[in-house]
């Protein structure tokens, strides 16, 4: 089932724990791509007295961040070392800058296709790590601000499964946020990036 725009209203821990599991959708002219969610973050809010400072919207509302204050349920795409996207849904309430970054995930359908757009790559380097899950779900900067309600990229609920918790990565330049323990993996899953 299609997640309407109430699965995506809450906080960005409980909606990064939420996500592992579910499918992503990307419904296009030259077909169906599926990735079983197995990694996200949560970026936004507090923990434990202290702002995540981690998050791109701790300093405030730009230009860039503008999606993340909106309505819940929409993608924010950016991009990282000048040639990577990085694919976030915001999350949390109107005027809130709660969102998750997808950071992995297990083809579930569509697998000719993902390994098309994906060149020589092969096994979990198709789909793990952040900039490989845009590539392979063909996702670039002109779906910043995309309905995920409404869309055809979307969020699919899947079946219940155990999550594992860790520190998110690759943020050693936040003072708080590098400790907070908001990346949420599908356990035992192979498919989660290193």
């Amino acid at each position: 089932m299609r997640w309407p725009r109430a699965d995506y209203a809450g906080s960005a821990v409980d909606t990064a724990r939420r996500l592992v599991g579910a499918h992503l959708v990307h419904e296009m002219p030259e077909g169906r791509t599926v990735l079983r969610i197995t990694e996200t973050e949560a970026y936004g809010g507090w923990y434990e007295g202290r702002p995540d400072d981690g998050a791109h919207a701790y300093r405030g509302r730009t230009a860039r961040t503008e999606v993340l204050f909106g309505e819940p349920g929409h993608a924010y795409v950016y991009l990282i070392y000048g040639m990577y996207c990085c694919f976030n849904i915001s999350c949390d309430g109107e005027g809130t800058a709660g969102c998750v970054l997808l950071r992995a995930g297990e083809p579930v359908e569509g697998e000719e296709l993902i390994r098309q757009r994906r060149g020589k790559a092969k096994g979990t380097a198709l789909t793990c790590g952040p900039g490989r899950l845009c590539l392979a779900m063909a996702i670039d900067r002109s779906l910043y601000g995309a309905d995920l309600v409404t869309g055809p990229l979307y969020v699919e609920s899947g079946t219940p499964c155990e999550i594992e918790i860790s520190r998110r990565k690759h943020i050693d330049y936040a003072t708080y946020g590098r400790e907070f323990p908001w990346r949420f993996t599908l356990k035992g899953s192979l498919w989660v990036s290193r």
